[in-house]
């Protein structure tokens, strides 16, 4: 796929829309407890009495959503917290996984705050993505085969799903003149992101955290997008600073 057919099928099928008001923020906040609480069951649903699962760290962060232009659903979303050297409490990787970090990878960033923040809170939810173990088989929805054939062709497009909402935290990092972000993740997903130029360096040892998990660090430098994921992270960024552009003129 060359590059302006990703990003045109990308465009074609989902727009990224920065949560900047309290309504949009209610939407992320839903989406996570669907899927954190709901779906995975990560998180304890007594815990948020409300269905909107939230934490300390949503007030030092940039929220993105990821929505399905043609059903109008929202695919995900995903947050970018940042490292406010006055106002900010420790990003989540270092609050919950200081004593697995490895120095030689964090003692010249962590001193630095304001440089970097941390890519978290990524949900999709069970209408975007396959179960787990079904072999790439769609979950069925309903048995409207209308409703089915829409769901199949959702879950299809995971690939830009994820890859959308990593560029979108990836963008408000660059956008925020960060020289790089943290993420706790699978080993597994680091690898995924690898072949398309995310060249995140483990930063931790792996440990139990939501299911086994390392923290990775990718600095500007580590930004080595293929020529497709180069053109898509460009049009991204352009997206958020329109939106950002058109937040500040109403201000």
């Amino acid at each position: 796929m060359t590059a302006p057919e990703l990003v045109k099928s990308f465009g074609m099928h989902f727009r990224v829309v920065v949560a900047d008001s309290p309504e949009l923020r209610d939407e992320v906040y839903r989406i996570r407890y669907k899927v954190y609480c709901k779906e995975m069951r990560t998180e304890r649903e007594d815990q948020f009495p409300d269905g909107r699962e939230r934490d300390i760290f949503d007030e030092f962060a940039d929220h993105c959503l990821l929505q399905h232009r043609s059903s109008g659903m929202y695919a995900g979303c995903v947050r970018l917290v940042y490292s406010d050297p006055v106002n900010s409490p420790s990003l989540p990787f270092e609050t919950f996984c200081r004593d697995s970090l490895y120095p030689s990878v964090v003692e010249g960033v962590l001193p630095q705050r304001g440089s970097f923040g941390e890519i978290s809170r990524l949900a999709v939810p069970s209408e975007f993505r396959r179960r787990k173990g079904e072999q790439g088989i769609a979950i069925p929805m309903g048995s409207d085969d209308q409703q089915e054939r829409n769901a199949t062709e959702r879950r299809h497009q995971s690939p830009h799903i994820t890859m959308g909402l990593f560029l979108a935290a990836a963008a408000m990092g660059l956008i925020k003149g960060m020289t790089g972000v943290f993420a706790m993740m699978e080993p597994r997903l680091s690898r995924y992101l690898h072949q398309f130029g995310l060249e995140f360096e483990q930063a931790g040892d792996e440990l139990e955290y939501h299911g086994k998990r390392a923290a990775f660090y990718i600095s500007r430098e580590g930004l080595k997008l293929n020529g497709d994921m180069a053109d898509l992270l460009d049009y991204i960024v352009s997206e958020i600073k329109a939106q950002l552009s058109l937040q500040s003129s109403r201000h």
